[in-house]
């Protein structure tokens, strides 16, 4: 009887034992395998390895966790971007119904009701680009009857300016203020930008100066935006706001590239798509507001064009939509004298295909005055080849 008492005795301690071993084994493994991965990760250091930067960015998909550092191009950048306030008066008739045409046909344009004098503020951006004090912005900032330019810089001076002169047909005008030492903006090369290229946008969007944007070149020689006669417009997708109007669109190594000029938008603000003029442009007018006081452009005189749409090609017998046509002139103009007349399709200019009106207008604009350009066009069945002088625009014969 003892004896089986012991035996059980020793059965239920054994039991014990073995149940404290295996639970002991269990708990363990876990704490192991859970502490297996710190170990791993300080493995290489007792290799004699060096141990992973805990700060280093985490490499997801071959993109880096951080982006771009624009904070030395944009801090030296900022110093040649300034604000514009351009102060504006237009008179206006005190006619209760100044644009009502059955109003103006009953009681004319006389000035029987009086006018006023209304002032209004343009605001705006503007680039310094030499010590000595010349700015470069938009003509739309400027305005058309200023009164008054001040331009604040950013070591917060404000000083009147004037205007140099201003060229509509790019939408670029020129001021100068008396001041010296200035920080400036060196200008760019536009014509070497590529889309998907880094670009940082600065001015002052809704009188917050020195704003800067980034974003990428999303296109460049966009034309038929309405924004100017002229145009050959980088497309952004950086931050482009009212305000930003004449501020300047740099690239990574802090040169000026573009003028900020407009947005396309539905609701008036950023959508993703704003444009500037090209620095090879700007900087062209600018060197000839210096100089002339103008903009000395290539003409043939007055020309309307329209674009050659499947319709115009169909009823001129042409399979191909490229090309302008020709739908008035003047009588008294140097394309008139050399034979091109209404009606006809412009194919070549100096030999290069012509696409749209735009680049036609360009490629005349940009003929030096004094030399001679070669137009080829498609008059019914026959194709002719004519030779027209190309004229200065403020020479140019406009009598009608």
């Amino acid at each position: 009887m003892l004896r089986r008492l012991t035996l059980s005795l020793m059965l239920i301690v054994a039991g014990f034992v073995a149940g404290l071993v295996v639970t002991g084994r269990t708990r363990s493994a876990a704490t192991s395998d859970a502490a297996e991965r710190p170990r791993a990760a300080a493995e290489p250091e007792s290799r004699g390895s060096a141990a992973p930067d805990a700060a280093a960015p985490v490499q997801t998909g071959g993109f880096s966790g951080g982006g771009p550092d624009f904070t030395r191009v944009a801090g030296q950048a900022v110093k040649g971007v300034a604000n514009i306030s351009s102060l504006q008066v237009v008179r206006t008739r005190n006619s209760p119904f100044p644009n009502d045409p059955f109003f103006r046909y009953f009681f004319g344009d006389d000035e029987q009701f009086g006018s006023r004098d209304r002032r209004s503020m343009s605001l705006g951006s503007g680039v310094i680009i030499s010590a000595d004090g010349y700015v470069v912005t938009n003509n739309h900032v400027v305005g058309e009857h200023v009164r008054e330019i001040t331009i604040a810089l950013p070591d917060k001076r404000e000083i009147k300016g004037k205007v140099i002169g201003t060229d509509p047909a790019t939408d670029i005008a020129l001021l100068k203020i008396p001041v010296t030492g200035l920080p400036v903006i060196a200008w760019g090369d536009s014509s070497q930008l590529k889309v998907g290229e880094w670009v940082l946008a600065i001015g002052s969007p809704f009188q917050l100066s020195q704003t800067v944007t980034a974003g990428i070149v999303s296109a460049t020689g966009r034309a038929n935006m309405g924004f100017a006669d002229y145009e050959d417009f980088i497309q952004t997708d950086a931050a482009i706001n009212p305000g930003n109007s004449g501020g300047a669109l740099i690239n990574s190594r802090g040169e000026l590239i573009g003028i900020n000029t407009g947005i396309y938008s539905e609701s008036g603000g950023y959508q993703g798509i704003g444009f500037a003029v090209p620095s090879k442009l700007a900087r062209h007018v600018v060197d000839d507001l210096m100089q002339y006081g103008e903009v000395r452009r290539g003409s043939i005189g007055p020309l309307g064009i329209e674009k050659l749409t499947p319709q115009l090609a169909e009823e001129a017998g042409v399979t191909s939509t490229k090309g302008v046509i020709i739908s008035r002139m003047t009588r008294v103009s140097e394309a008139y004298d050399a034979g091109l007349r209404p009606g006809d399709l412009i194919q070549t200019l100096n030999g290069q295909a012509i696409d749209d009106p735009s680049q036609f207008l360009r490629m005349v604009a940009d003929s030096k005055p004094g030399t001679t350009a070669v137009i080829k066009v498609l008059r019914g069945s026959r194709t002719l080849e004519f030779k027209l002088p190309i004229v200065s625009t403020s020479t140019a014969r406009t009598r009608g």
